[in-house]
């Protein structure tokens, strides 16, 4: 059985105030009813001291993205063995903003998900349609090159790899993948996996993302193929984040 993951994406917010608070207050509502494993993803200026703060508490911390790069001249660019260094668990690698707004693409995002692996980071990798391509019925193909990009790559470990299913036109707006529609496209992402990697793609967590809410997750986290959340806004309030870590 697959274990529950619910990974909070904090992108760009926070003050150091703001996090330690934040943290603390997700580590006090964590109790006996919450076992779902619990991630969250901040902006590399915090990831020492979420860290800090998360202590030895089941929070793991990660970053919100990696440079493919191991060293060199890539003025502001972070290494995964420099968030390794610093105790990072996880690593986003491919969001919808990095590849809508930073232009990255698949070939690019793979090189990112081997230099995590190699450092001893966990990546979740994401993947998802935007609007156009949901209209134009490409949603299928889409995340079909997304994910083949990927596990058609030898050197990546599978078994060291979460995948994240992401509607571009869910995430910010408020709208919501219904769970038939986020069901198909995770059962879709996991038949991907099967025909390459057969019985692996039953132990591998495939997270969905796009406006998850407290009042919404728990339809969506009952779907066969759901196991857990990439949550965006909802993260940045304590209580919400809570109840949906409840849900999952």
């Amino acid at each position: 059985m697959r274990q529950p993951l619910v990974v909070g994406n904090w992108k760009m917010n926070g003050s150091l105030q703001f996090i330690s608070n934040l943290l603390h207050s997700i580590q006090s509502n964590i109790d006996d009813k919450i076992s779902c494993e619990i991630g969250v993803c901040v902006p590399f200026v915090y990831v020492g001291l979420a860290i800090d703060v998360a202590g030895k508490s089941s929070i793991k911390v990660g970053a919100q993205t990696v440079s493919e790069h191991t060293s060199g001249a890539y003025t502001g660019e972070v290494s995964a063995s420099m968030l390794e260094e610093l105790g990072c668990h996880w690593v986003l690698v491919g969001h919808s903003e990095r590849r809508q707004l930073f232009n990255e693409v698949n070939e690019q995002l793979v090189t990112k998900v081997m230099a995590a692996q190699r450092a001893g980071l966990i990546p979740i990798y994401c993947v998802g349609e935007t609007e156009a391509e949901r209209k134009s019925g490409d949603t299928f193909s889409v995340i079909e090159k997304q994910i083949n990009a990927l596990i058609d790559n030898e050197s990546i470990n599978l078994t060291n790899l979460v995948l994240a299913y992401e509607p571009v036109w869910a995430i910010g707006t408020g709208l919501t993948a219904t769970p038939d529609e986020a069901q198909e496209a995770h059962a879709f992402i996991r038949q991907l996996v099967k025909n390459k990697a057969g019985d692996l793609a039953d132990k591998l967590r495939i997270l969905y993302g796009g406006s998850v809410k407290a009042d919404n997750a728990e339809t969506l986290f009952h779907q066969e193929d759901i196991d857990g959340g990439l949550i965006g806004g909802a993260s940045l309030d304590a209580n919400a984040f809570i109840s949906i870590c409840q849900m999952a």
